[in-house]
């Protein structure tokens, strides 16, 4: 544990090397240009391409013209908080109209309704938090339990973990990596609260079958949240750009929540998702309020208290930058690039599709080597890919930056002479992080692996030399 800690530290501090760290407040002030100077310093750090497309997903917008929108808008609203409706009455309207424009492209009803939150995880904490109480109100269940996939996002076991639920996974089929519908009717009970799909799920790309999960749920009188996280802004505009789907949203009977993140193909700032509801009775189980707090009357549509303002007014301007005809014409660009990569990949000796990738994401393994150490190859040619596990394989998940002229290519020539390479000796693959990931998949003791995530967290916060701007406070002292 004492090896990976340094090394994890020693990553991180390579990555900053040269420049001093404060470990305290400094006693003066800096100036104006001085904090600007310091900010790109460090905004300027890392080696990876992310805005020319060398990263899985991560930064999803492209164009420079949004980039100064979002800036701007954001610079207008930094001081403006949600909490305060009677001082920002504008930005209430905002948030509102952001949620009534992302309810009609779910194809919601005048009942549809929701809420603006910080992300993914908070959209899907917050539909969790609803139906437990929900459940706990109307059929008297204390403990809840939530049916998901396997392949759901990790965040409704953070939200079982926050929430006090129970949490059983479904398994999902070998080949198209979907939720079986079979195996989750099956694990119905008096104690459960909801049922998951995802549009689509993280590791493979993959939709499940919305209508036979919320066949389930109206059979049983089990609410449906739909996680659309990650692709909720390319699935609604899909049809329209040449590439239909089954339905998945609030035109299917027993859907009754999506959560949908504006921070993705949205392309709004990091910081900002949408959870929807179908009907406003599902959205009062979300509310939170104490009558009684000396402070006053305290209540909150979300997790937070005070939001930033700044958030949601750029995610509305992002949202009306676009407008339908937008969002189409980004979605058939990124979904003709992957299905790009996935047809180059299929003919690639050496590798193979997991899953059906029916939206932006692409996950590949090999029967002939170790995946993680193409992953490896890969990164020395400046790419940074997902590792996976359960199954072993890697994605790419496809983002505006791989649409720009020659990424698609780039990457596709660099898979082929990697992998053709690896091919001559495929033994080697299992060196680098092949080794690591090959290890931590394969431990039974799954806590061993939990203590090296902590291990790697604590890295985050790990402090280099300290800065020469710190010896003002130790005089004083």
């Amino acid at each position: 544990m004492e090896k990976m800690r340094v090394s994890f530290e020693e990553e991180f501090g390579n990555s900053s090397e040269g420049i001093p760290y404060l470990h305290a407040l400094p006693f003066e002030g800096m100036s104006h240009h001085k904090i600007l100077d310091e900010t790109k310093l460090h905004l300027n750090l890392g080696e990876l391409d992310w805005a020319g497309g060398a990263m899985s997903g991560t930064v999803y917008n492209s164009s420079k013209e949004l980039g100064e929108l979002m800036t701007n808008v954001y610079g207008l609203a930094a001081w403006t908080n949600p909490l305060h409706p009677d001082a920002f009455p504008g930005l209430r309207k905002m948030e509102a109209e952001v949620v009534a424009m992302a309810c009609s492209i779910f194809n919601g009803s005048s009942s549809s309704c929701g809420c603006v939150t910080t992300g993914g995880t908070e959209s899907i904490i917050l539909a969790c938090k609803a139906y437990r109480d929900l459940a706990r109100e109307e059929k008297g269940i204390e403990v809840t339990e939530m049916l998901v996939p396997v392949t759901a996002h990790a965040a409704f076991d953070k939200a079982a973990t926050i929430l006090g639920m129970r949490i059983k996974h479904i398994p999902v089929d070998d080949i198209t990596k979907r939720v079986d519908v079979k195996a989750m009717k099956k694990m119905i009970s008096g104690r459960t609260a909801m049922l998951v799909g995802s549009a689509p799920q993280f590791p493979h790309g993959c939709i499940d079958n919305i209508q036979e999960i919320a066949a389930l749920g109206v059979k049983y009188g089990i609410p449906v949240h739909v996680d659309a996280c990650l692709g909720g802004f390319l699935i609604p505009f899909m049809e329209e750009a040449g590439f239909p789907l089954k339905p998945f949203d609030f035109r299917v009977p027993g859907v009754t929540s999506i959560s949908a993140d504006t921070h993705k193909y949205g392309f709004a700032p990091k910081g900002s998702s949408v959870i929807l509801y179908s009907d406003k009775k599902y959205r009062d189980s979300q509310w939170f309020c104490f009558p009684d707090w000396p402070g006053g009357i305290y209540a909150t549509p979300t997790i937070g208290g005070s939001r930033a303002g700044g958030i949601v007014a750029a995610c509305w301007a992002a949202m009306l930058f676009f407008g339908r005809e937008g969002y189409i014409k980004t979605t058939k660009e990124i979904i003709t690039t992957t299905r790009k990569i996935t047809e180059a990949l299929q003919n690639i000796p050496g590798i193979q599709i997991v899953g059906i990738p029916d939206v932006s994401v692409v996950a590949f393994d090999s029967k002939d080597f170790n995946v993680y150490g193409l992953s490896d190859g890969l990164k020395g040619r400046g790419w940074a890919l997902n590792a996976l596990q359960f199954p072993s394989c890697v994605h790419l998940c496809v983002t505006r930056p791989h649409t720009l002229p020659g990424v698609a290519d780039k990457f596709i020539k660099d898979v082929t002479e990697v992998t053709a390479e690896i091919m001559k000796d495929p033994s080697a693959s299992n060196a680098g992080s092949a080794a690591m990931y090959g290890m931590a998949a394969s431990v039974p003791d799954r806590s061993i692996v939990e203590n090296l995530t902590g291990i790697y967290l604590d890295a985050l916060y790990c402090l280099g030399p300290k800065a020469a701007i710190e010896t003002k406070i130790d005089s004083k002292n």
